[in-house]
């Protein structure tokens, strides 16, 4: 049985500290679906089209990982593309409740697909893509946070929300 695990996400914009732990959980598990969540109450700055292009980019060095997108329960995406693990990355301990809390719901939702929590390398344990888009909005320096690929969109992003 193939181990196949999913890594959910908003992925707006995709960091270091995301890649870490993809990185990492592609050497555990046979497949890993990035996917990126259609969460219609935050406004994101990237459109989901546009997140995904951008991890795909980031990853093509990482020959087991797959893109996707959803909308709705994360077990029943796992469920659907035959997962059974969910790959969260832990940042600090504050992320710990939050995540708990999400595990617990998705274990009553299906028992049968496990959490694996992964700590960020310490490097970026401070890193959120909302801290990396403040930056970039400024136009401070994000080479240490992000890709070229990701620093780039967000410097084009930024430039035309400004005309």
């Amino acid at each position: 049985m193939a181990r196949i695990a999913v890594c959910p996400g908003s992925f707006d914009p995709i960091t270091y500290g995301h890649l870490d732990i993809i990185t990492r959980a592609a050497k555990v598990f046979d497949e890993i679906y990035v996917v990126v969540l259609n969460n219609s109450s935050k406004k994101p700055l990237f459109s989901v089209e546009e997140r995904i292009d951008l991890i795909e980019k980031v990853t093509r060095h990482i020959p087991n990982v797959k893109f996707d997108s959803f909308q709705g329960l994360l077990v029943d995406y796992a469920e659907s593309v035959n997962a059974n693990a969910i790959i969260r990355g832990l940042r600090a301990v504050s992320d710990f409740e939050y995540e708990m809390q999400i595990t617990s719901m998705n274990r009553v939702l299906n028992d049968k697909i496990e959490t694996f929590f992964i700590m960020t390398n310490n490097q970026y344990s401070f890193l959120s893509s909302s801290i990396v888009k403040e930056v970039a909005k400024y136009e401070g320096k994000i080479s240490e946070l992000v890709p070229v690929e990701v620093e780039e969109a967000l410097v084009k992003k930024f430039n035309e929300n400004q005309k």
